[in-house]
């Protein structure tokens, strides 16, 4: 399979993870980020154990550690992320924080001397436009219920910060994980004995192993350090879910991001436009025909990315 579904893949699962991530959320809960963190951390944590064992993947530990700045990177943007979902409409702090993709490519075109063809660089280009328009409509629409003297507006207005702190770790990560699963560049890999067929699975051990780490933390802290009652089958069904899909679609990320970085990074930042949808089919929030225009405009990037793979 082409690195286009497993990028396409990769932004339908997310996508619908936000959903459930929202769902999960609780602005009431000062602690409901670090338990959405759990939730993840077990579920990718078990994957990544049942994925070097079960299929006897060669995995050095000590990739644990030369992996970590990838890790960090990701699980602290994602940690921001579901913090901001208490305070933000999930069709606001999604195209924000998902601009990252065209940060992560310009830094994969300075910095690593990837090349982009016209077509691609048409798509590319379509696809970030879209979601910069689509996140300087939904700031003007918070900024004016704040005005109207909406509180949950008014928290999201400082909260917008939120996904543009995301925004900037997130496309960090990607950057560093282009440069970490190089397939075709095996031999820059700072990761330890790893090959073509077993780097992607490698980097997703590492990844998982260290969410689960960072997830045992967060259920200590909340249960040792805060004396919170919180047990492992207290995780929200709707949390589990979320962290479902966020590992599927990490696996399909993976492998679209060793094979075309700086393609698939902004084509997989518009998952926001299925977070919208779906937004705005189960949460019922409110698309204009501006926004329909933005989302049919990442459509048609994502259609020529398509052809241009072909």
């Amino acid at each position: 399979m082409s690195w286009f579904w497993f990028a396409l893949l990769t932004m339908f699962a997310w996508g619908t993870a936000d959903l459930f991530y929202k769902k999960g959320a609780e602005e009431s809960d000062r602690y409901s980020h670090l338990k959405t963190v759990i939730a993840v951390g077990v579920v990718m944590g078990v994957y990544s154990i049942g994925l070097w064992i079960i299929n006897g993947v060669d995995f050095d530990l000590l990739n644990l550690l030369v992996y970590l700045p990838v890790s960090l990177m990701y699980i602290l943007s994602m940690a921001v992320g579901y913090f901001g979902l208490r305070y933000l409409e999930l069709s606001i702090s999604s195209p924000v924080q998902n601009s990252s993709g065209a940060v992560a490519c310009l830094l994969c075109v300075i910095f690593l001397g990837d090349e982009l063809e016209g077509l691609a660089i048409v798509a590319i280009v379509l696809i970030c436009l879209a979601i910069f328009v689509l996140g300087v409509l939904e700031k003007r629409d918070a900024d004016l219920l704040a005005e109207q003297g909406d509180k949950k507006y008014r928290i999201g207005f400082v909260a917008f910060f939120i996904p543009i702190i995301y925004c900037v770790i997130d496309a960090l990560g990607t950057f560093l994980d282009a440069f970490y699963l190089d397939a075709e560049n095996i031999i820059a890999s700072p990761l330890i004995g790893v090959t073509k067929e077993n780097i992607e699975d490698v980097g997703m051990i590492a990844y998982g192993l260290t969410f689960l780490i960072v997830a045992l933390c967060c259920f200590a802290y909340i249960k040792l350090i805060k004396k919170q009652p919180y047990k492992i089958k207290d995780i929200r069904p709707s949390r589990l879910i979320a962290a479902g899909f966020e590992t599927l679609g990490q696996i399909a990320y993976i492998y679209a991001l060793s094979s075309e970085a700086v393609i698939a990074a902004p084509m997989i930042a518009s998952y926001s436009i299925v977070s919208m949808v779906l937004s705005r089919v189960f949460l019922k929030e409110k698309l204009t025909w501006k926004q329909y225009v933005c989302i049919a405009g990442v459509i048609i990037g994502i259609a020529i990315l398509g052809i241009y793979d072909a």
